[in-house]
């Protein structure tokens, strides 16, 4: 009997974990030296993913990383950071908005934003990416257009 009751518990948790890995999406972001929207990028700059989704980092061009901005990120996130060169894959399970820099080009403006479910918190993040984009030495204008973009969109559901 627990035999037969383990052999299904087994089963059940098997069959559940395909089915989550079924549901969830791979979305792939470059890590640019340039583009036509500019140098120093991620394209695209701006993605809209399910909660439990994985983004593939992919360092396109030589000396990009991509890394989390705690102060920038929903509470609760969990944190990453992508070696230089490398690429990274971070599976996000927090709502709301994430702002991801290249730290090495990160006063050049090289910034993306993922969109985790809906931007529940784009207003706190508006208000506390104000001093980035301030020491930003170009591109100072790279996020607030992306906020604009995500409020103009009513799939991000900010």
């Amino acid at each position: 009997m627990n035999r037969c009751l383990f052999r299904c518990v087994l089963v059940l948790f098997i069959n559940i974990s395909l089915v989550s890995q079924a549901l969830s999406a791979e979305h792939e972001v470059l890590m640019l030296d340039e583009k036509s929207s500019g140098d120093m990028v991620f394209e695209p700059s701006l993605i809209h993913v399910s909660v439990g989704d994985t983004v593939k980092f992919i360092a396109k061009d030589w000396g990009h990383n991509a890394e989390s901005i705690a102060a920038l990120s929903p509470v609760g996130a969990t944190a990453f950071y992508g070696e230089i060169n490398k690429d990274v894959t971070v599976t996000l399970d927090t709502e709301g908005v994430h702002v991801i820099q290249c730290n090495p080009h990160s006063l050049m403006g090289m910034v993306a934003v993922i969109v985790v479910g809906s931007a529940i918190n784009l207003a706190k993040i508006k208000e506390d990416s104000a001093l980035m984009n301030k020491n930003f030495r170009m591109k100072r204008e790279r996020l607030e257009e992306i906020y604009a973009r995500i409020e103009n969109d009513p799939k991000f559901g900010s």
